[in-house]
């Protein structure tokens, strides 16, 4: 049947008319109505579109409450989403996967995707909702997840549905994730509406336990505690105490501590985060970076010794003078400057370590490296806080074997007894044997990097000796003044001041021959009877590790 065209026109200027019409009654209603009675009639609205629908409406928001931590279960939905959806949404997002060989496909914002559990279609939607706010600054858009599904399937949804999703999620998450490198970026430089204080780049660094000049035995134990310590959670539990484990490394410069947290980090699969303290404005921020560190992470503060006066900032200072107190009165009635200083107190600092704040996460490694373990306060380094000191000494015989198989691919060599006998006179460290073992150029063969170490060992051990030599004369002078000076208080001459002097000297050297006899007697004693309860040739000495 047709419609007449004059019929059509006029429904379709009835229709116009009345839109016009509510539309005019709106802007009136909006403009001289009070806001009251707005919100009563949107209310009211609501609850009868509510009625009517029935649909249940779910969202997940990236941040909940002050935004302190990204939420887990919108990483979980994110993560579940870049797989279910990949296949089904017009508008992707790709990002870097594991191992920089693939691309992950996500939802962009404001797409729409269908999953099905159990014969149950639901429907989901990303978005972002961008706060309004009176500060100088634009507070960023908040993302989330919205999740539709009819009321009749309510129970399958949130009794078995929401559970399957977080699992997978999860799962999903720790087969693809990149692992990443993160440092913290200076506190007086980003506004309060940044949404992080770490910024991140891939973790790439290739080091393993295996490639370490270490001792053998130390490798073990330490790979030993590293896995003991991630497969935990229970235990931890049980006893009440936070999943979190403290490793302070030190040694001298150059023993591979930078090295062993790469290796660490590669040996349980964890995010690293190097923490520079210096950029740190006072303990309110330090909490702040620790909160948004997630599980499987290493926090990293290396040259702890070096980052900021700890020990110093428990003392009490003295009073000032008046003259300090009337510089101070003329520097505040000047404008006030901003004070990049960095404000981080060692009470902050063991309060990161283990303190409430400690809490709010698990599974995480705290490590501290140093030069220079004696400077740093004995509270800082406890057990407790640091639980494990690993102690990295200079290069040993069968570290060197390590590195000579790491850069030579040699397991034995004619050359390696000389080495051996030098390195047990010799203290060099395990970046000086690999740069003399890396060829130079591609006419380097194993003799010639092998006769470079035999060089430079030799060279150590006459500085050294050479050193010492210096240090035994400066002891004698410092002797012979003393002497001297000794005599002329009390009236003797300059002559018999000096036998004295020689006297003491022949003694001091005696005696210390003596000791040092006995101490190597002891030591031979105690490896000897070592060797013979466990059938084994005495070992040497190699890094300490308590």
């Amino acid at each position: 049947m047709m419609i007449p065209p004059q019929l059509m026109t006029q429904t379709w200027a009835t229709m116009g008319s009345t839109i016009a019409s509510f539309m005019l009654f709106w802007a009136i209603f909006q403009q001289y109505c009070p806001h009251e009675v707005r919100r009563y009639f949107e209310r009211c609205t609501h609850r009868i579109m509510n009625f009517f629908n029935p649909y249940i409406k779910i969202t997940i928001h990236e941040y909940t409450g002050d935004r302190l931590k990204r939420s887990e279960a919108f990483a979980a939905v994110e993560a579940y989403l870049s797989v279910n959806s990949s296949k089904s949404a017009k508008r992707l997002k790709a990002e870097m996967g594991r191992g920089n060989n693939n691309l992950v496909l996500s939802m962009d914002e404001h797409e729409r995707v269908t999953d099905e559990f159990k014969g149950v279609k639901v429907w989901w939607v990303s978005g972002k909702v961008a706060t309004s706010s009176q500060s100088l600054y634009p507070q960023p858009e908040r993302r989330y997840y919205r999740l539709s599904f009819h009321k009749s399937h309510r129970e399958t949804i949130t009794e078995s549905y929401l559970k399957h999703l977080v699992t997978e999620g999860k799962e999903i998450k720790v087969r693809s994730r990149q692992r990443k490198l993160y440092t913290n970026s200076s506190g007086h430089r980003w506004p309060s509406f940044k949404q992080t204080v770490w910024s991140h780049i891939t973790f790439e660094h290739p080091a393993t336990f295996d490639t370490m000049a270490l001792e053998p035995k130390i490798k073990e134990e330490i790979i030993d505690d590293l896995v003991t310590f991630s497969q935990s959670k229970d235990f931890y539990a049980r006893i009440g105490k936070t999943w979190k484990r403290g490793y302070l490394l030190y040694g001298p410069p150059g023993t591979g501590k930078s090295t062993m947290i790469a290796a660490m980090a590669n040996l349980l699969n964890y995010d690293v985060y190097d923490l520079e303290l210096t950029a740190v404005k006072d303990n309110t921020e330090l909490r702040k970076l620790l909160i948004e560190t997630t599980g499987k992470s290493i926090i990293v503060i290396e040259d702890i010794d070096c980052s900021l006066d700890l020990t110093g900032q428990r003392k009490k200072k003295a009073d000032k003078s008046s003259e300090d107190d009337k510089l101070d009165k003329e520097a505040a009635r000047k404008e006030p400057k901003e004070d990049t200083t960095s404000k981080v107190t060692l009470s902050g600092l063991l309060n990161f370590i283990d303190g409430l704040w400690s809490a709010c996460g698990g599974e995480r490694i705290i490590v501290f490296t140093t030069n220079y373990v004696e400077k740093l306060d004995p509270a800082l380094i406890r057990r407790g806080r640091m639980d494990k000191h690993i102690g990295l000494s200079y290069c040993s015989f069968e570290a060197f074997k390590v590195l000579a198989k790491n850069y030579l691919e040699l397991k034995q060599h004619a050359m390696f007894e000389t080495i051996q006998g030098l390195m047990k006179e010799t203290k060099i460290t395990p970046a000086d044997v690999a740069e003399n073992l890396m060829p130079k150029s591609p006419l380097d063969g194993v003799e010639k990097c092998l006769s470079n170490l035999i060089r430079a060992l030799e060279e150590t051990k006459a500085a050294a000796a050479a050193k010492e030599r210096e240090l035994a004369a400066d002891k004698e002078k410092a002797g012979k003044e003393s002497c001297r000076k000794q005599a002329e208080k009390e009236g003797v001459d300059g002559e018999t001041a000096e036998n004295i002097f020689q006297k003491e000297a022949a003694m001091e050297q005696e005696n210390g021959n003596s000791e040092k006899h006995k101490q190597k007697e002891e030591v031979d004693g105690e490896t000897y009877e070592a060797s013979v309860g466990k059938n084994e040739p005495p070992q040497e000495n190699g890094n300490c590790v308590m």
